[in-house]
């Protein structure tokens, strides 16, 4: 069976023999797009060959298609296989990290700005899996809670990252705390920490953490990084994106751990910056498609909800904001786009253009866009939106906000590499 002459780089991409076989089994497709950037033969190969096996048997049905084979085809296409993806990772890294509950790729853009090198990734939803995947060119692993996905982690990383999942502990949700099946998430994250002791680790959670369970939650993770894992962790602390060159008003704890104590005593949060800039900083530059304007039966009823709620004490409803102030904290889910609406006058033609349910506005109030919502995390405009804009809003507003992660990040990594790498 001559492999050089019988399948092409293409073969390995492409969607309907991917489909055909491996569908099912994430840690597959995660293994060979990992082995392709980083070559961690322990802890991917073998994933990598079963992936490319697979393949060939899909290509070739006839033949019998051994591991040998398969090995023999993947080592001789290896170099070649690598797709141009617009956030590759430094060359000659200076550190290495994990990214757990990785969303779309926040924390990694940050680390490997600051030069670090992403040696696993795990993210459990499909389609940030796909943006992910368009942006960095690996596929993250999948559930995290599962064993089989924690036997992936590769051996001697210096940095855990992770975002991890916030519903349980934010002030806007159940507030069920560990009492939620979510919030048990927290103790994956220290059973990796556990196992592979990494030189650091960085956590972001809503700022409703402080005082969950007037602050039990919160004790308790403390406790169990310091008591039940021996780091050091500095006083957590609450940090606003909007101090960190993004428009936007979002609040978040970080949480750094490390193995030195003298790297947890000298650990001086960053401040950021009293400049800042405004709405009109990360405004679409193009005419806006009419799609983003509101109807005038949409805008009715924003108008008639946000009464109701006001007359019953409550804070929700619409907001305009203005070009020269900043947005409110992007969320998703919910009416969550209706919080940072603006006025944009640029629609050549406001009526009587058909908004699917009724005529645009003609004061021109319409909702940000994905790529404005993209801008206010701090994502670059080379960063590829993939999925629809219901899942575009979704993965922007569960993100973290770059900037103020690559602050922090690199307060954390100056530790890290200061004590060797």
């Amino acid at each position: 069976m001559n492999l050089e002459y019988k399948i092409s780089k293409e073969d390995f991409y492409r969607k309907p023999l991917r489909a055909r076989m491996v569908e099912e089994n994430d840690n597959i497709k995660a293994s060979f797009t990992h082995y392709l950037y980083h070559a961690y033969s322990d802890t991917y190969r073998r994933g990598a060959v079963d992936y490319v096996r697979a393949l060939l048997t899909a290509k070739f049905p006839r033949e019998d298609v051994s591991l040998e084979v398969a090995e023999s085809a993947l080592q001789y296409y290896l170099p070649e296989l690598k797709k141009e993806v617009p956030f590759a990772e430094p060359e000659n890294p200076t550190f290495t990290f994990i990214d757990l509950f990785a969303g779309i790729g926040g924390f990694r853009l940050a680390m490997q700005n600051l030069g670090g090198a992403c040696v696993f990734s795990s993210e459990w939803d499909k389609y940030s899996q796909k943006t992910y995947e368009v942006n960095f060119g690996e596929i993250p692993f999948g559930d995290i809670t599962k064993p089989e996905t924690k036997a992936y982690i590769p051996k001697g990383f210096d940095i855990l990252c992770a975002g991890f999942p916030c519903q349980a502990f934010s002030i806007a949700g159940k507030r069920g705390g560990f009492e939620d099946t979510r919030g048990t998430l927290f103790f994956d994250v220290a059973e990796i920490i556990q196992k592979h002791k990494p030189k650091a680790f960085f956590l972001e959670n809503v700022k409703g953490l402080v005082n969950h369970d007037k602050g039990k939650t919160l004790v308790t993770i403390l406790n169990t990084l310091r008591e039940d894992l021996g780091y050091h962790v500095p006083e957590p602390q609450v940090l606003n994106a909007k101090r960190f060159g993004v428009p936007q008003n979002r609040e978040r704890i970080f949480i750094a751990g490390f193995c030195n104590a003298s790297d947890a005593q000298a650990f001086e949060y960053p401040r950021g910056s009293e400049s800042r800039k405004a709405i009109k900083d990360i405004l679409e530059e193009d005419e806006v498609s009419v799609k983003y304007y509101l109807s005038n039966q949409y805008l009715n009823t924003l108008v008639k909800h946000k009464a109701r709620h006001a007359s019953k004490g409550n804070g929700f409803g619409y907001e305009i904001i203005d070009h020269d102030h900043i947005a409110n904290a992007v969320v998703c889910g919910g009416m969550g786009r209706e919080r940072n609406l603006i006025y944009d006058h640029r629609l050549t033609n406001f009526s009587p253009v058909t908004h699917i349910k009724g005529e645009v506005n003609r004061q021109g109030i319409r909702k940000m866009t994905p790529r404005e919502w993209a801008r206010l995390q701090g994502f670059p405009d080379a960063f590829k939106i993939v999925v629809a804009d219901a899942q575009a809003y979704r993965q922007f507003g569960n993100s973290v906000a770059v900037p103020a992660i690559q602050a922090m990040g690199e307060r954390i990594v100056e530790k890290v590499i200061a004590h060797g790498n």
